[in-house]
């Protein structure tokens, strides 16, 4: 078998299979990776308590006594996902015996293997490494309801380089921005999944949303946060009603529970006048009305944002008269000097 050393463009040309538990790839893998785990994560403790208390040798024959009855299966399952794969890639945390182990299963089986020197660990240097790479960026703002998420999308289908940090996050960013939406990735998948947005889009002039650092739970990665505020920073000017039009849109078909939550736990910073308030709307079915106290407090928040973090070059979009696809191609026109 032969070995690699990571690059990026092993995703687009490789079948990549990571034998490591089901607790390590779900905390972070290399996107498009199928997970064959020599060890599930009950028996990669017990392997390593005995590594601990009894060392390497007593370690591996635990190892092999806790896979050799899985074995069959898990080549099965690997057999079956390369049929007719021409470059099949394994590793494991830093292409040890995990990763070795299995791709001599495979070679035994008569597939040709190559192991990820370094495994998992010298991919994710690769990953820290490209958020302090510059990028061309071009940054969306506008207030809560400007429709960013929406236009980003029309400049997609374009075939506009775009990084949507929501969709990456699974979280539209504000207290409403779980509604819909299941599971967050982990902290380290988000930075894996942006990672290579990022290394696709590196030769191009690339659109991002103007955030906060935070998209839910998720955190920009410092080097890129930074690259986003001194980037040229495109506002919609779209009216408050407009707004509000949005906003019903997106948030408007969610149940008088979820939106009364939602609401709640902004309650503190609405003040308990307006929170009341605006749950009282939801209530009886004011959605209107209810969005209404929010955007308010949301007006206000980005403003101050916009004080202590801010932007580089601004350039007032105009959208009273424009729909999001008429908007998206006067953002690629004057990006470009047209």
């Amino acid at each position: 078998m032969g070995s690699i050393a990571f690059s990026w463009d092993l995703l687009d040309t490789s079948f990549i299979i990571d034998v490591r538990s089901e607790i390590e790839f779900d905390k972070g893998h290399i996107p498009g990776a199928v997970n064959i785990p020599i060890l599930n994560t009950e028996e990669r403790k017990i392997v390593g308590t005995t590594f601990k208390q009894a060392g390497q040798k007593h370690a591996i024959l635990k190892g092999l006594e806790l896979t050799g009855p899985h074995l069959s299966k898990r080549l099965k399952q690997a057999v079956k996902l390369v049929e007719n794969k021409e470059n099949i890639v394994v590793h494991c945390w830093r292409g040890g015996m995990r990763s070795s182990f299995f791709a001599y299963l495979l070679e035994f089986f008569g597939l040709k293997v190559t192991i990820i020197k370094g495994g998992y660990k010298s991919y994710r240097q690769q990953v820290i490494k490209s958020f302090e790479v510059n990028y061309n960026f071009s940054i969306l703002g506008g207030m809560t309801g400007s429709g960013k998420t929406h236009i980003l999308h029309e400049l997609d289908k374009k075939s506009i380089a775009v990084i949507d940090l929501e969709g990456l996050a699974n979280h539209r960013g504000s207290s409403f921005g779980a509604l819909g939406r299941g599971k967050q990735p982990s902290q380290e998948q988000f930075e894996n999944n942006l990672s290579l947005q990022l290394i696709k889009s590196k030769k191009m002039n690339c659109w991002v949303e103007d955030e906060s650092r935070t998209v839910g739970a998720r955190i920009i990665p410092e080097g890129i946060w930074n690259q986003m505020r001194q980037a040229p920073h495109y506002f919609l000017d779209k009216t408050f009603e407009l707004r509000l039009d949005q906003i019903m849109e997106d948030y408007g078909s969610f149940s008088k529970e979820d939106l009364q939550f939602c609401m709640d736990r902004i309650s503190k910073r609405l003040g308990p006048q307006h929170a009341k308030k605006a749950i009282n709307h939801i209530e009886i079915g004011e959605l209107r009305e209810a969005f209404s106290i929010a955007l308010i407090y949301y007006d206000k928040t980005y403003t101050y944002q916009k004080e202590i973090h801010p932007l580089g070059k601004k350039f007032q979009i105009e959208c009273k008269s424009k729909n999001n696809s008429q908007i998206a191609k006067h953002l690629f026109e004057l990006s470009n000097g047209k």
